[in-house]
């Protein structure tokens, strides 16, 4: 498996190797590694299997400025039932109540784990003494609210180091390389118990089948559904290049249900070619709040607070406004009615007719000097991708955050501007549903992280992730390890391995076939959707299934990998326009479009899931979590007399 180039690894694609675990963790980022690292206290045999290498892999690998939602921290003003309540509030139910209570309940709790495993949290250097976002008793440092503090700034470029460490402290058993295919089921039944999964490592070619008596899938959000550059694809997303949601898919496959999977929001976290890295031009929104905004004359543009109110002091803009408890940034709630109205809520034409003049940049010179440090020389610094291509070229290049400003593009505030078709899951996007285990309908299949839906960012990730393998522990005392069905790898193994026996000269690439999914998914599932459309889309999605895939190339295993992830973009596809027709109403906190929107009640979670060629659908309360408290403490005795001793 040598063609077209000198690959350089030895090639193992005859060869198949089997390992067996208590819990088997699919995925190695934040929430994988967390739920890996809690099933191993409990005394587990763990796996973890990761496409990329767990030391830098996953959304978060690369890191993180902020950790949301810590409502338990002793600095905190508010609870995690306040939170929560905000939280659902503000999407008008359309949230994950259960997963985000955990965040807000445990989130603290895994922070001081990963601090205990070398994870830098607190201003330990003194670096930042007597600002006011630091608390000088704990030397926690916070965010965006400076009242409540319930967003921590942190070093996030330590974790995944750390929690590397820490697995192999615990004698986790680490597969990194291997990028997952499929779930494996009891019997190789849809909808059975999930016993193991298999996977290719993308360097050899070995295939893999791993057995667990449960399973916790840790595995990201899709990406790269709408948006897709051939001539860029390292820049098509945010995240990762590796995070394309193959998680998504294979639950498909096997008959787990999904929940908001017709939500999409207009493109803003994408570079795809068309835009700049995000936090590489200047704006005042999540890690660059709360920067001054100025125009091509020097004239800065005012703040306003929610009720318009003109903000003449710096030090307001990090306080809630008269008769307002608290705020939130940080992308963690969208246009929330509880948060912070900055000057990006006004209309450049208003600004235009107040005498503003294009461009703006975005100015630190004018903060004081703890807070422009903060923003550009630890949390740039710190966050997903920013750490080298933003902050240290920046740095090379002769920037000074004291001296210089940096141009905002696109409309004044974002870095890009991007059509109305041109969609995004991000934002509470749709993932697996679960129930109060963080388990889906399928058997011990346990999910956390970007893989549920609704997700959030770092604190939600590690939390989930934590809570996940600790009942993932519980569930593999109760169950034995099971024997996966012959027929079940043997398909599997067939369908992985096609692409390598075609005609290199005159098959189809996996960037041939992303750029076309994305344009159907523009063309049938953009902002506004119509029945026919969708069923057309669909129609054209499951041609490429049943006529191009087989049709599909790849030299060497890392292309194969790269292919498959595109062929769960395709599934995932499917996925989403299957959902948007089954949602026939229009769902503004869904960003949900139809031209041929239906006259009738308000519809609740539109929960969907395959059963053979058929698509199941179930309507849930949007209040199913039920009292967050109490059902939490309900599942979590053991955990709680634990965390009070």
């Amino acid at each position: 498996m040598q063609r077209g180039l000198n690959w350089p690894y030895k090639s193992e694609i005859n060869e198949m190797e089997e390992m067996d675990a208590d819990v088997l963790v699919l995925g190695g980022g934040i929430a994988g590694c967390m739920a890996a690292i809690e099933a191993a206290k409990k005394g587990k045999k763990v796996i973890v299997v990761e496409k990329a290498a767990v030391k830098r892999s996953g959304a978060g690998g690369s890191g993180s400025d902020h950790w949301e939602m810590a409502a338990t921290n002793p600095c905190s003003n508010l609870s995690p039932e306040e939170l929560v309540e905000a939280m659902m509030d503000d999407n008008d139910g359309f949230n994950n109540a259960i997963s985000h209570y955990i965040e807000c309940r445990e989130g603290w709790d895994r922070l001081v784990d990963i601090e205990k495993m070398g994870g830098k949290i607190r201003d330990i250097d003194e670096e930042f003494v007597g600002a006011e976002f630091r608390d000088e008793k704990t030397k926690l440092m916070f965010a965006y609210d400076y009242k409540n503090r319930v967003t921590l700034r942190i070093w996030g470029t330590t974790f995944k180091p750390a929690m590397e460490k820490e697995m192999k402290r615990l004698g986790v058993v680490v597969v990194n390389h291997v990028a997952v295919t499929s779930l494996l089921t009891e019997e190789g039944r849809n909808g059975s118990r999930c016993i193991g999964a298999t996977g290719i490592n993308g360097r050899t070619g070995k295939f893999h089948v791993f057995s667990g008596k449960a399973v916790v899938m840790a595995m990201s959000r899709p990406a790269r559904i709408w948006l897709f550059s051939a001539g860029y694809p390292g820049l098509c997303e945010f995240r990762p290049m590796s995070c394309i949601g193959n998680g998504h898919a294979m639950g498909w496959r096997i008959g787990a249900e999904f929940n908001m999977m017709e939500k999409s929001v207009k493109a803003q976290f994408s570079a795809s070619g068309k835009s700049y890295p995000p936090y590489s031009a200047g704006n005042n929104h999540n890690t660059w709040y709360a920067a001054s905004i100025i125009d091509a004359e020097g004239k800065e543009i005012p703040y306003a607070d929610r009720d318009g109110k003109k903000l003449e002091n710096i030090m307001d803009r990090y306080y809630p406004s008269e008769g307002q408890k608290f705020f939130m940034m940080g992308g963690n709630i969208e246009k929330a009615k509880y948060t912070y109205e900055g000057p990006e809520t006004i209309a450049y034409g208003e600004l235009k007719n107040k005498g503003y003049k294009l461009p703006f940049y975005a100015d630190l010179t004018t903060l004081p000097d703890h807070e422009r440090n903060v923003i550009w020389g630890m949390m740039v610094a710190e966050e997903g991708k920013t750490k080298i291509p933003v902050h240290q070229y920046y740095a090379k290049q002769g920037f000074d955050s004291a001296k210089h400003v940096i141009q905002c593009y696109g409309n004044g505030w974002t870095s890009a501007s991007f059509l109305p078709q041109e969609r995004q899951l991000f934002g509470l996007p749709g993932g697996f549903m679960n129930d109060w285990k963080l388990e889906s309908n399928i058997p011990g299949l346990f999910v956390a992280g970007d893989a549920l839906f609704a997700s959030n960012c770092f604190g939600h990730a590690a939390a989930t992730g934590g809570y996940a393998g600790r009942h993932a522990a519980e569930y593999a005392d109760k169950n034995n390890l099971e024997k996966p069905c012959e027929d079940q790898i043997k398909i599997e193994k067939e369908r992985v391995f096609a692409p390598v026996y075609s005609d290199l000269d005159s098959g189809i690439t996996w960037k041939e076939l992303n750029q076309a999914i994305a344009k159907v998914m523009q063309n049938y599932c953009g902002e506004v959707k119509e029945e026919t459309l969708l069923k057309t889309g669909l129609s054209i999605l499951k041609e490429y299934e049943t006529k191009i895939v087989s049709k599909t190339v790849a030299a060497n295993p890392h292309e194969l990998v790269r292919l498959l992830e595109v062929i769960d973009i395709l599934t995932v596809s499917q996925i989403i326009i299957e959902a948007s027709i089954h949602r026939k109403n229009n769902c503004e906190k869904l960003e949900f479009i139809r031209s041929d929107s239906l006259p009738g009640e308000y519809e609740p979670f539109i929960v969907i899931k395959k059963d053979g060629d058929n698509v199941i659908t179930r309507k849930v309360d949007l209040n199913y979590a039920g009292d967050v408290k109490e059902n939490y403490e309900a599942h979590n005795g053991a955990y709680i007399k634990e965390m009070r001793h």
